[in-house]
């Protein structure tokens, strides 16, 4: 099965155990993926990673302040990062596919020449909301996909008619024509 490992320095057990302060001395970012029979075991990392990431966690799980000062409305957003839930839940109104879902959708095979646009997910987020379903969010993105997929193609690829558009009728006699 597949794995997806965060870190570039990667290591034996039989390594770690040897010489485990040797080994995490030469990681670059602190972290060392340890493999077990060719597969990936656990993460080693340094203390100073390890606090990092406790940091990061204890930031990320307290929520945001409502309170707004002057200051901030001169100032660019920090972009922060997108916590997504583990394991399955349902469609909340804040969910937002990964930054690379347009890839992602490409391996599933469905292209999407365009990126997702605001109303696509808000629609999508809607519809989901009130159904009450629960995924994982690889599924919620694959069913986004799918989704973009059907809608775009409902009507050859053009943008939905305005219903409350009147055309204007034309005022021009082709030559040849008696009316």
């Amino acid at each position: 099965m597949p794995s997806k490992i965060l870190t570039p320095d990667v290591t034996s057990i039989d390594a770690l155990l040897h010489d485990h302060h040797a080994v995490l001395a030469k990681s670059a970012g602190g972290a060392v993926a340890v493999f077990a029979n060719n597969a990936p075991a656990f993460y080693a990392v340094t203390p100073a990673r390890l606090a990092e990431l406790l940091a990061l966690e204890e930031k990320l799980s307290r929520p945001g302040s409502d309170v707004t000062l002057d200051a901030q409305f001169y100032e660019e957003p920090q972009a922060a990062p997108v916590a997504v839930p583990m394991g399955k839940f349902a469609m909340y109104a804040d969910w937002q596919p990964d930054a690379d879902f347009q890839r992602q959708a490409a391996l599933w095979g469905v292209a999407l020449r365009e990126p997702v646009t605001a109303e696509e997910l808000a629609s999508f987020v809607a519809y989901w909301q009130a159904e009450g379903k629960v995924f994982h969010h690889i599924q919620w993105q694959q069913k986004l996909a799918r989704s973009i997929q059907i809608g775009r193609a409902s009507n050859g690829g053009m943008p939905k008619r305005d219903v409350n558009n009147v055309s204007e009728p034309d005022s021009h006699i082709p030559p040849g024509f008696r009316g």
